[in-house]
C-alpha cells in the first residue's frame, strides 16, 4: 500500500485517483501523520452504479419514501444496555 503526503496529492491528484480507478488503495498523510485513505469504490457501490447505469434503479439521493425506520420489539436498546451495565 502506498503512502503520499497531502502536498504531493495535490500535485498529482490525477495519477493517484487513476491508481485508485485500478484497485490500488493509498494511504494519506498529514505531516507524516496517517489521516486517510484513497481507494477505489466498494463492490455494493459498484453493484448500484450498475444498477443504476442499466435503468433498474433510480435514486434521487434522499430516503425511500414509506420507510419510517427500525421498529424494536420489546425493550428500548438503551434501557436493554443500562440494565446489562448493572
Amino acid at each position: 500500500m502506498e503512502t503520499v503526503g497531502i502536498k504531493t496529492l495535490k500535485a498529482q491528484l490525477s495519477q493517484y485517483v487513476a491508481k485508485a480507478r485500478a484497485g490500488e488503495r493509498i494511504i494519506i498523510t498529514d505531516r507524516g501523520e496517517e489521516v486517510a485513505e484513497l481507494g477505489p469504490l466498494s463492490c455494493a457501490r459498484q453493484a448500484v452504479q450498475a444498477l443504476a447505469h442499466h435503468g433498474k434503479l433510480q435514486w434521487n439521493g434522499t430516503k425511500p419514501a414509506g420507510l419510517k425506520g427500525v421498529r424494536v420489539r420489546g425493550d428500548a436498546v438503551a434501557e436493554t444496555v443500562i440494565e446489562d451495565r448493572r
